[in-house]
């Protein structure tokens, strides 16, 4: 089941680098400028016009979201661990600024959550 649809997102991530390789050199940078995210919207357009005319198979769709699925993780943590090496390369106030950003985060999750509307629990066991 795994191997459906990798073709597809194969051939979608080929086309995300060329464009961002493009990008880049249209504004002066050698280098591939949101290729991963061209990819990923060419993949999501791609699979939903093939959906929605029934021309993939149960298998491939499938497939597509699974590596769908995994391939979200996968670039966040890529770009994670570049971030932190920037950041170390940068000195120490690059790195300050990401610690403080993180712990921020931390500190704003209860206060964001109580904005958030009160609901009360599903019992599902009863049924």
């Amino acid at each position: 089941m795994l191997i459906y649809g990798v073709a597809l997102m194969s051939g979608c991530m080929i086309v995300g680098t060329f464009l961002g390789y493009l990008v880049g050199n249209l504004v002066g940078i050698s280098a591939n400028i949101g290729g991963v995210g061209i990819a990923m919207l060419l993949l999501v357009i791609v699979s939903r016009y093939l959906m929605d005319r029934d021309q993939l198979s149960k298998l491939a769709q499938d497939g597509i979201k699974f590596w769908s699925a995994m391939y979200i993780p996968i670039v966040v943590a890529m770009a994670a661990k570049q971030n932190v090496l920037a950041a170390f390369d940068a000195g120490a106030l690059a790195f300050i600024a990401g610690l403080g950003s993180v712990l921020a985060g931390f500190l704003l999750i209860r206060p964001i959550a109580a904005l958030s509307p009160k609901s009360a629990p599903e019992n599902n066991a009863a049924e």
